[in-house]
């Protein structure tokens, strides 16, 4: 937003502050001053302003100098716009708004005679305006356009000027109905939808209501008599309309954000002012047709209780040693608009509300304005009072837990955006059907929530990548959402990613790239945190559709914990590879942490090292091919825990097999190697034996024998 300080001044003839100080002073109160301009002798600055969405009041001159009067405590004069005395008619213009639901206020004031002339006529009102516009570099049309675009720059309020001759009958406020068509003002013929709301006449379009107006009743050189319109759009209907249109003009951006319902006869008023400088007559008295429901949501709010004591208890001690009085916080609000009448308690007040602040709501709302225009700087540095404990939050000790592993692991934490396009999350919704479109989405790579973080971590490894990063690993725990507009359900997850060479090469050893295994050997990492009974990974042939599409069909796996889906994980399909111009493999998986956190965390167990010495005994087996080591873990698991304590460790030394064989009776050599050790007690020779004897049996039990 581009603000004339000489405008300003125009206004507040007063101000007491050069234009560097006063751009510091309004950024200080949330009216942010990004950049200024010298204009040069007599032109003052130029602002380049930062809004933001919830003050559309301040896009505007008069909107910035009520808050500099708020802050240096000036009196602005309200705006206003002499007119000439209308000449009667018999037959006003008839204005009806059907869409009650979408359209608070249509004004319309119909001028007769006028000239169409190139740029803003010479009156006085004229030649200030040229001299604006010429400062702002804002290109001159004719003397309508331009008043329309004086009355936006000045005040916020977006008007339309229609020639008026090209009207059939009168105006109406509606819905478009299916199949009509208006080819609006950037000459682009559009096919209305029946949820746009448009301004009519009695047989046609005429406008995008709030939007932008339509080509066959544009202002030309031939015009001679002109309708000006002002009015009051909802917010969410312009947003629509504008975005089903692929449209965002100074108008929609306006409304967008809610306008001033009170400022449309004003408006109509400065631009009428306008165009009669160069001719013309009024014909009938203003048409303002209201819609009382909205009226009362916007202009019409009810008062809201505000008492001195509650500001004190929230605002807290300030520099000056008297405080923020009742004097002060009534010059404030009253500078912004509101009127204050006296509660029923002492030092309490009942605020009305001003027509051009929505965004104000509740008592902390007047609260935080006092703040704000008394100033940030002036509160004293004090610590914020706390009573009470911190309190963990359930599932933070496993989450710390998943933290710590991965960052030892050697991955990065990183965050990705919540939003997703449609087709990423297609792609990677682990339900399909159940996404979260967004009402107002930023873009068309930002249309729905996350239903997975897969996405987002594929798109930070490619921005690793890309930007020549050799090695990447990160870690994403963060809320993915599904189900619908009506009901969403929000869960945690957790992604991994990685890319590049294996850190665990040796000096003396080529570098290894990454793959499947590493990342199997990470997630083991992150199950072995948790007490689980059943923990194994498996994997199902491309033609049956289970495996997820971002997988890579051959090199992907399934998590399961407990029976249950707990995630994938696998290397990049190589079609997503291709699509997101990554050479490397990628390796990506995720988790479904909610599942997860459900499982208790596994404890530690600790027991005092024996000072007696360990004895190793190694085992030459004989293995069918049917038989797996986890088999044999588990028994010798079982009979550690169960019988023999004393077995201490265990693990393959050797595995001998013929991988050509394929018939299911052949057998591999394995070599267990084993660890005896007592706490208590030097081991003797006749028990070391009795072990032994034990363990072939236990072996014996999966079919795996003692070779002879």
């Amino acid at each position: 937003m581009k603000i004339l300080t000489t405008w300003l001044r125009a206004l507040l003839p007063d101000l007491p502050v050069d234009d560097h100080q006063l751009a510091e002073d309004l950024t200080l109160r949330g009216i942010a001053v990004e950049g200024i301009h010298d204009l040069g002798p007599g032109n003052g600055s130029l602002f380049e302003m930062d809004i933001t969405t919830n003050r559309v009041d301040a896009m505007n001159h008069y909107g910035v100098a009520r808050e500099a009067a708020a802050i240096y405590d000036l009196t602005l004069a309200p705006g206003s716009a002499p007119l000439p005395q209308a000449q009667a008619t018999s037959e006003p213009l008839s204005v009806r708004i059907e869409a009650q639901d979408a359209c608070g206020r249509f004004t319309a004031r119909v001028l007769r005679g006028i000239a169409i002339k190139i740029g803003v006529p010479a009156g006085p009102i004229g030649s200030y305006a040229a001299r604006m516009f010429k400062l702002l570099e804002q290109k001159q049309i004719s003397n309508a356009v331009d008043a329309t675009n004086f009355a936006w720059l000045a005040m916020g309020q977006p008007t339309h000027a229609f020639d008026l001759d090209k009207i059939e009958g009168g105006i109406v406020v509606r819905r478009a109905r299916k199949g009509e068509k208006l080819r609006t003002l950037d000459g682009v013929e559009r096919t209305l939808d029946p949820e746009d709301l448009i301004v009519a006449d009695h047989a046609k379009p005429l406008a995008l209501a709030g939007v932008m107006g339509g080509w066959d009743t544009m202002i030309t050189p031939g015009t001679t008599n002109v309708l000006v319109e002002a009015a009051w759009f909802e917010p969410t209907a312009v947003r629509r309309t504008a975005r089903r249109h692929g449209l965002h003009t100074d108008a929609s951006h306006r409304f967008e954000r809610g306008a001033d319902f009170n400022a449309a006869p004003l408006a109509s008023d400065i631009v009428s002012a306008i165009i009669l400088e160069s001719g013309g007559h009024i014909e009938g008295e203003l048409v303002d047709v209201k819609v009382p429901a909205i009226e009362a949501r916007t202009a019409n709010r009810p008062t809201i209780a505000l008492a001195l004591n509650e500001v004190h208890r929230l605002l807290g001690t300030t520099v000056d040693p008297g405080g923020i009085t009742a004097t002060a916080v009534e010059a404030v609000l009253q500078a912004l608009g509101c009127k204050l009448n006296a509660g029923l308690a002492p030092l309490t007040w009942k605020v009305t509300l001003p027509s051009w602040r929505l965004d104000l709501e509740r008592e902390i709302d007047l609260i935080e304005e006092v703040a704000r225009v008394y100033g940030y700087n002036q509160f004293a540095n004090t610590l914020p009072a706390f009573a009470g404990a911190v309190l963990e939050l359930p599932n933070a000790p496993a989450e710390t837990a998943l933290r710590r592993m991965l960052l030892a692991a050697g991955f990065h934490e990183a965050i990705s955006s919540t939003f997703a396009s449609a087709s990423d999350a297609a792609l990677c919704a682990p339900q399909p059907g159940l996404v979260v479109p967004l009402g107002n989405p930023l873009s068309e790579e930002a249309g729905v929530m996350r239903p997975s973080l897969v996405p987002g971590m594929l798109s930070m490894i490619a921005g690793n990548l890309h930007r020549d990063v050799d090695d990447v690993r990160l870690f994403e725990l963060g809320a993915v959402f599904s189900g619908s507009t009506e009901k969403v359900d929000e869960r945690p997850a957790l992604s991994i990613g990685a890319a590049g060479n294996a850190a665990h090469a040796g000096p003396h050893q080529a570098p290894r790239a990454l793959d499947f295994y590493d990342l199997k050997g990470v997630i083991e990492q992150l199950l072995s945190r948790f007490r689980t009974k059943s923990v194994y990974f498996d994997s199902f042939p491309p033609e049956s559709g289970i495996t997820p599409a971002w997988l890579h069909p051959y090199r992907a796996a399934r998590i399961v914990v407990e029976g249950s889906t707990m995630g994938w994980f696998g290397q990049l399909h190589p079609r997503e590879a291709t699509a997101r111009k990554l050479k490397e493999a990628v390796l990506v998986g995720e988790v479904y942490v909610d599942r997860l956190l459900n499982l208790p965390l596994a404890k530690p167990a600790v027991r005092e090292i024996s000072r007696f010495q360990p004895v190793r005994r190694d085992f030459s087996l004989v293995v069918p091919q049917t038989v797996h080591w986890a088999d044999l873990d588990a028994t010798l698991a079982s009979l550690a825990s169960s019988g023999l304590p004393e077995l201490i460790d265990w693990r393959v030394r050797e595995v001998l097999r013929d991988l050509k064989s394929a018939s299911p009776t052949a057998e591999y050599s394995m070599l267990l190697g084993t660890t005896f050790q007592a706490a208590d007690r030097t081991l003797r020779d006749e028990e070391l034996q009795s072990f032994t004897q034990r363990i072939v049996e236990a072996v014996s039990s999966t079919g795996a024998r003692l070779r002879s």
